[in-house]
């Protein structure tokens, strides 16, 4: 984990290896895009324009979303109203919904391609391998800031967060890591709440709330508390960061292959949407992500309507194909300018 990976001299401002690994996804991202929308006869500099607008409005869906997911944590009534906001805004503690930010990008991203002319899913054909190819950037930002971990596990891969991390924080609100006193805040309004436990019951011993751990700001500098800190460990969990990575790798991979052989229009992001929606799903199950319907999180939930919206645009995108090739050979060709 390498949340902060340096300060910035004489302005003493952090640089977050989250911030930075999202910078690259969007740089990285870009590149390719303008290089297969060229490859394809189409204008390059759109399709940067159309990431840098994807990034804007992909980060305040993703934030927007994880905030609904996580209402309670963003509205605490112990915290000042503009506290509760801050945390709400505070992209640099992670905590974007990639899901969310696709769907809101997704329609606005159309729109402009319709604005600019260009051929609608040609364009989300070029779009899809650079998308899955910015969220394997992204995941590893997630790596080095500790969120988006999996369940707790005793597999020899299996990542120990640092104190402070979100998988330490959550074992601690359950009751499975005790802390050294001298960590602990002392004021009385700092508290958190606790959580359940991995079977789904609340811990018996622990009451509703717990002494908050001193946050790494307030222990920097201080010589002891940060040797003591450095001590804990939280337990062994999955990395599903960097399972999320390498599977937004290979998507991207078979994107830019299939690409490459001419498939109808539109099934390169049908492909990504079917494949990108069983994976995600099956990462679910040893993600920690809150149930929103049965067992099922936002993102299973999510994951189930794109592969179904996959599987019917694969089908209709092959009958446009077959119609203009019916109607080609009858000397007839319809004219549609937004596919």
């Amino acid at each position: 984990m390498y949340q902060e990976l340096f300060r910035i001299p004489f302005i003493d401002r952090p640089v977050y290896g989250y911030g930075l690994m999202l910078v690259l996804a969007f740089v990285f991202a870009s590149m390719l895009m303008k290089y297969l929308a060229r490859r394809h006869g189409l204008n390059g500099d759109h399709f940067v324009t159309a990431s840098l607008l994807g990034l804007v409005v992909g980060v305040v869906g993703a934030r927007l979303t994880h905030v609904l997911e996580n209402w309670s944590a963003f509205t605490d009534p112990r915290l000042p109203a503009w506290e509760n906001f801050k945390n709400m805004i505070n992209v640099s503690s992670g905590g974007l919904t990639f899901f969310g930010g696709f769907l809101f990008a997704t329609p606005v991203l159309i729109l402009y391609a319709i604005w600019r002319k260009v051929p609608v899913l040609r364009g989300m054909d070029i779009v899809a391998p650079c998308l899955m190819l910015g969220l394997a950037w992204g995941r590893l930002g997630c790596y080095m800031n500790g969120c988006c971990h999996g369940e707790e596990c005793s597999l020899p891969w299996a990542v120990q967060f640092p104190y402070g991390s979100n998988a330490f924080i959550e074992q601690y609100q359950r009751g499975e890591i005790s802390l050294d006193p001298r960590l602990l805040d002392p004021n009385p309004k700092h508290v958190i709440e606790t959580l359940p436990s991995i079977d789904g019951h609340r811990n018996s011993g622990l009451g509703d709330v717990l002494p908050r751990p001193l946050p790494k700001e307030q222990i920097r500098g201080n010589a002891e508390l940060e040797a003591l800190a450095a001590k804990y460990r939280a337990h062994p969990v999955h990395p599903t960061q960097l399972y999320s990575t390498f599977n937004a790798g290979f998507i991207a991979a078979v994107c830019v292959a299939f690409l490459a052989l001419a498939p109808a229009a539109g099934r390169v992001f049908a492909l990504m949407l079917i494949l990108k929606g069983i994976s995600r799903f099956t990462l679910e199950m040893i993600r920690t992500e809150p149930p929103v319907w049965g067992f099922m999180s936002f993102s299973m939930v999510v994951s189930v309507g794109l592969v179904a919206a996959g599987i019917l645009m694969w089908v209709v995108c092959g009958m446009v194909r077959s119609s203009r090739s019916s109607a080609s050979s009858r000397g007839f060709e319809p004219r549609l300018t937004t596919a």
